[in-house]
């Protein structure tokens, strides 16, 4: 195994498509391919599963997956020993929803706080809505949100990440044993529904694209309950990879399925406000998560002034 290896499946695994990820690595879709099938063999577990849609990691994926970021990020910062630390000092106020900072900002704010010492990041906890405002009055310089729940014309944003949604249900639960879950089966299931950023807004959305609905047996804004729940057998839920750990709190196990309609994906990105002077702090954080990412939207990184 070598370092090639993890970042071309760490390019897949976050563009989800081959295709995509040779693009952003400039390279042939073959020396994608050739490298993950290697990396298969090494670590002896199917990490995608291959699918008209792209490339699904596995759980064996979504674990790996993990492991392959923090080594390529110790690399990283290895090679930024020899060098000098940035300058670039000043504060940021950043503000970010619930499940961003629950299960995205803290290893990047940590790694900023190692990389730049100099930069001060003050974080704001708040709803979508309440973050619209706050980057309208200018009383926050960007903001780290499901942009795919923005709705205000004014504000510019770019996705860093498309976190897929799946089935969440708990080992030796009857959908493991086919292909995709229906919705026609799902909705004969007691329904965990998340709340918070809007998730049960969302769901209905694209529930209502179906003939069904869902059996709601919990309504809650908490992550670790619907995990908690759907682990003790009470229910299932449709949630995202973001969030997805294979154990609850109480240490029982939970897998996830892909279903038979499409899902829209859960979209993670940094919004400003479009007329927003950037400053160097500014530039530094949204070239830091620029560079962090490798998907298609980041491209061409565009609309800052």
């Amino acid at each position: 195994m070598n370092l090639r290896h993890l970042k071309y499946f760490v390019a897949t695994a976050e563009s989800g498509q081959v295709s995509r990820a040779a693009s952003a690595l400039s390279i042939s879709q073959s020396s994608v391919t050739g490298a993950i099938k290697e990396l298969e063999a090494i670590v002896d577990a199917e990490l995608f599963v291959r699918s008209s849609q792209g490339m699904e990691l596995t759980d064996s994926g979504r674990e790996f997956l993990a492991a392959s970021r923090e080594i390529l990020d110790k690399v990283d910062d290895a090679k930024r020993l020899t060098k000098r630390r940035s300058e670039v000092s000043g504060t940021i106020t950043l503000a970010a929803t619930y499940t961003v900072l629950g299960y995205f900002l803290p290893f990047h704010i940590d790694r900023l706080a190692r990389l730049h010492p100099g930069l001060d990041i003050q974080i704001s906890e708040l709803n979508r809505e309440s973050i619209e405002d706050g980057l309208l009055a200018n009383r926050f310089d960007l903001a780290v949100l499901l942009t795919s729940n923005l709705s205000s014309p004014d504000l510019e944003s770019e996705t860093l990440l498309k976190s897929s949604r799946r089935l969440w249900v708990p080992t030796g639960h009857r959908f493991l044993d086919g292909g995709k879950a229906s919705f026609k089966e799902i909705a004969k299931e007691d329904y965990i529904m998340l709340t918070v950023d809007e998730a049960a807004h969302t769901a209905m959305k694209y529930w209502s694209k179906t003939n069904y609905r869902p059996n709601t047996k919990l309504r809650t804004s908490s992550v670790e309950a619907c995990r908690s729940m759907v682990a003790n057998g009470q229910g299932v839920a449709i949630l995202s990879d973001m969030v997805y750990r294979p154990w609850s709190l109480e240490g029982k196990r939970l897998e996830t399925v892909s279903t038979d309609v499409e899902i829209p994906t859960m979209d993670v990105g940094i919004a400003w406000r479009s007329d927003a002077e950037f400053t160097p702090a500014m530039h530094l954080l949204v070239d830091y998560f620029k560079s962090s990412f490798v998907s298609p939207q980041m491209a061409q990184f565009s609309g800052r002034k």
